[in-house]
C-alpha cells in the first residue's frame, strides 16, 4: 500500500500537477491509509516563516491563522520541529507548553496531539513539515512512523521541483544587471491593469552610448545598475521595471499628474547625482515622459503609446527633464511618432520591400539600369510609399534599420538579375543624412553587395544637394570621397531644389546629375524650365556627368529633353516603380544587349576620365 500511495505522487509530480494538488492527494492518501487521523504540510520560506501547502481535512480558519508564522522553540508542534531540525510529538495539545498558544484554535476542533516531522531538503535544508494530527491523546504508531518515513521523501521531492519552477519563473522575470521585473514582467503587469487611477512613467538614460563608447560597456553598465537603484528607491513603493538597455519604466496607482511630476521630480534629483562606475565618475542624467488613465475608454495599450509620445518629445526638445502627455502635445509629433512606430513594427514583421523604377536611354527607351525605392507593405497588402513615412526617417536608429534591409534586398535582386545575363548597368540607391551621421555606410554597402556576389561599380549612391553640400563638417563629403574609391557611383538627386548653385558642381566630386521632375513639368514653349535643363546639360556635358531626367510622364517632355541632348530619363510614361519580380520582367524585355551595354559604360568611363584629366 506505501508503493501504491509512492507511485501515485511521484506520477502526479512527473506529469507537472499543482503542488497544492500533488500534496492535498499525499494527505489523502495518507489519512485512508489510517482512519481518523488528519495530515497537514506546511512550507518553511527564506525568512523562518510557515505558509499551509496542503490540509484537506482541516478548516481553512486553521490553516489561515497558521500562515506566515514564525518558527521558534515553543510554536507548536510543525513551528518547534521546524526550528529544532527533529520530529516533534505533543501528545497531549491541551497540557504540552509548546501549545500554549495555539491550544485554543486546535481543541475545539477535537485535534488532541500532533505529531510533525521536518522536510528537508538535499543540502540538509529545513524547507517544510509534514504533521499528523489525532484525535486521542497519544503519539504515533509504528504503521504511522512508517507512512511518514515514506512521505517526507515525497515532499522533498515536489518542494524541490516547486523551488526551481519558482527560481526559474523567477529568472524569466527579473533583469540580471539590475535586479528589477524585466520588460515580460512588465507587459504582464501592464496588461493587467485596469483601474481608473493608474499611470505609467517612462525614463530613459541619457547619453548612455556616448559612456560605453567613452570608458568601455562594463562602465556603462555600472551606470545602467546605479541609476537603476536610484530609480528604485526614488518611487517606492511604485514597482520600478528594466525594459532593457537604457529603458525603465514606472507603474503607478492612484496616478494624478501631481503625482507624476512629484515622482519626476524625485527621479531627476536622485539621477543626477554622480556615480563612481568602475572607478570613473560618471554624472548622468534622464529623460521622462508620463500619461495618467483619466478616462475608461482608455487601455493600458494607449496609456503607453501616450507614455511614449511624452518621452519622446521629452527626448527632442527638453532632454534630461520631464513631459506630461497632454492631448494637445502636437499633431506633427505624434504623426512622427506614429510612422517611426510604424516603420519599426514594419521592419519586424518583414514588411518592407525594395520596389524599382527602371532609368532608360529616351533615344530607344532601353532600360540601363534602376532606382530602388522604399516601399511599406500594409497589414491589409497595401503598398505605402516612402513619402507616406518620411518622417520616420528622422530618427536615426529606424533609418540605419530601414537602409540595412534596402540594401540586403537591392544588391540580392541585382545578383539575381546579373545572374539571369541581364545587361544591367546601375541601380540608384537613396541615402539620407541619417545614414552618414550612423557611420559605417561603406562596411554596410560592401557587406550587402559582397554577400550577393555584386560589385559594388554596378550602385549609384543617390544624395540629395542638401544632404550632400549642407555638411559642413565634411562627413558626408568624406564618406562619400571614400566610396567612389571603392567604385561607387554618384548622384546628385531632386537636383535644382536645393542650394542650386552650379558651382557647386566644381568642387562636389559626382558621377550623375538628377534633373528635379519639377523642371521637366515646366518644359512648355518658352518655359524657363527649358533654358534651365539646357544650361544643366550643356555643363555636365563639359564636365563628364552623366544626366538623368527624373519624372517624365509624356511623350512630348521625352521628345523635348532629347532634342535637347538629354540621353537619359525616368518616370511614369516608361513605368512606375514596381516589384523585383515586376522589374525582372521588364529588364528582360527591355534591357540593353550586353555588347551595347558594356561599350556604352566604357564611353562614359572614358570621357569621364579625358574630362578630369583636361581639368
Amino acid at each position: 500500500m506505501l508503493l501504491e500511495l509512492q507511485n501515485v505522487i511521484l506520477r502526479m509530480i512527473a506529469r507537472g500537477d499543482a503542488l497544492e494538488v500533488t500534496l492535498s492527494r499525499l494527505c489523502q492518501e495518507a489519512e485512508a491509509l489510517v482512519p481518523g487521523i488528519i495530515c497537514s504540510i506546511l512550507t518553511l520560506d527564506g525568512e523562518g516563516r510557515l505558509h499551509p501547502a496542503a490540509g484537506p481535512s482541516l478548516p481553512a480558519h486553521y490553516s489561515n491563522a497558521l500562515d506566515n508564522l514564525p518558527i521558534g522553540p515553543d510554536v507548536g508542534s510543525c513551528g518547534t520541529a521546524a526550528f529544532l531540525g527533529r520530529p516533534v510529538s505533543v501528545t497531549d495539545i491541551d497540557r504540552d507548553p509548546l501549545w500554549a498558544n495555539f491550544k485554543a484554535l486546535a481543541l475545539p476542533l477535537g485535534l488532541r496531539a500532533c505529531w510533525s516531522s521536518p522536510i528537508f531538503s538535499n543540502d540538509s535544508r529545513v524547507i517544510g513539515t509534514f504533521a499528523f494530527y489525532f484525535r486521542e491523546t497519544r503519539g504515533p504508531t509504528s504503521l504511522e512512523e512508517s507512512i511518514v518515513e515514506t512521505c517526507l521523501p515525497l515532499c522533498m521531492i515536489a518542494l524541490e521541483r516547486q523551488e526551481r519552477l519558482l527560481a526559474h519563473s523567477s529568472l524569466a522575470f527579473t533583469d540580471v544587471l539590475t535586479g528589477l521585473p524585466n520588460r515580460t514582467r512588465f507587459e504582464n503587469d501592464l496588461s493587467a491593469c485596469q483601474d481608473d487611477d493608474w499611470g505609467l512613467l517612462l525614463v530613459d538614460i541619457d547619453n548612455l552610448k556616448t559612456v560605453n563608447d567613452t570608458f568601455g560597456h562594463n562602465v556603462g553598465d555600472a551606470l545602467i545598475a546605479a541609476v537603476a537603484a536610484r530609480l528604485s528607491a526614488a518611487v517606492k513603493p511604485f514597482e520600478t521595471y528594466r525594459l532593457g538597455g537604457d529603458e525603465f519604466a514606472v507603474i503607478v496607482s492612484s496616478a494624478s499628474a501631481e503625482k507624476a511630476v512629484s515622482l519626476a521630480e524625485s527621479i531627476l534629483a536622485s539621477a543626477g547625482e554622480p556615480s563612481i562606475c568602475n572607478g570613473h565618475t560618471v554624472f548622468s542624467s534622464v529623460t521622462i515622459g508620463a500619461a495618467e488613465r483619466n478616462h475608461p475608454g482608455q487601455t493600458p495599450e494607449t496609456v503607453r503609446q501616450n507614455a511614449d509620445l511624452a518621452l519622446y518629445h521629452a527626448k527632442e526638445t527638453q532632454r534630461g527633464g520631464f513631459v506630461h502627455h497632454e492631448e494637445t502635445l502636437g499633431t506633427a509629433i505624434s504623426a512622427r511618432f506614429d510612422a517611426i512606430r510604424n516603420v519599426a513594427l514594419a521592419l519586424d514583421e518583414d514588411r518592407i520591400r525594395a520596389y524599382y523604377q527602371p532609368v532608360v536611354r529616351l533615344d530607344s527607351a532601353e532600360i540601363i539600369g534602376v532606382e530602388a525605392l522604399c516601399r511599406m507593405i500594409g497589414r491589409d497588402g497595401s503598398i505605402i510609399s516612402a513619402s507616406q513615412f518620411h518622417e520616420a526617417t528622422k530618427d536615426a536608429r529606424v533609418a540605419s534599420a530601414l537602409t540595412r534591409s534596402m540594401l540586403k534586398q537591392v544588391a540580392r535582386d541585382v545578383g539575381a538579375w546579373l545572374g539571369r545575363g541581364i545587361a544591367f548597368q546601375h541601380v540608384g540607391i537613396n541615402i539620407s543624412a541619417a545614414d552618414f551621421r550612423a557611420g559605417g555606410l561603406s562596411d554596410l554597402l560592401s557587406e550587402a553587395f559582397g554577400a550577393a556576389g555584386v560589385p559594388l561599380g554596378h550602385a549609384i549612391l543617390e544624395v540629395t544637394e542638401s544632404v550632400y553640400i549642407s555638411q559642413r563638417d565634411k562627413t558626408v563629403a568624406n564618406e562619400i570621397k571614400a566610396l567612389r574609391a571603392r567604385g561607387l557611383k554618384v548622384a546628385l538627386d531632386d537636383f535644382g531644389t536645393g542650394f542650386a548653385s552650379l558651382t557647386h558642381l566644381l568642387t562636389v566630386p559626382v558621377d550623375i546629375i538628377k534633373i528635379d521632375k519639377s523642371f521637366v513639368d515646366r518644359l512648355g514653349p518658352g518655359d524657363a524650365g527649358g533654358c534651365i535643363i539646357e544650361g544643366i546639360l550643356h555643363i555636365a556635358k563639359g564636365l563628364g556627368i552623366r544626366v538623368v531626367a527624373e519624372g517624365i510622364e509624356t511623350a512630348d517632355q521625352a521628345e523635348r529633353l532629347k532634342a535637347m541632348g538629354c540621353v537619359l530619363g525616368q518616370g511614369y510614361l516608361y513605368s512606375k516603380a514596381v516589384s523585383a519580380e515586376d522589374m525582372t520582367g521588364l529588364l528582360l524585355e527591355g534591357s540593353q544587349e550586353k555588347d551595347t551595354a558594356e561599350m556604352n559604360e566604357a564611353l562614359f568611363q572614358l570621357k569621364r576620365v579625358s574630362t578630369a584629366r583636361g581639368a
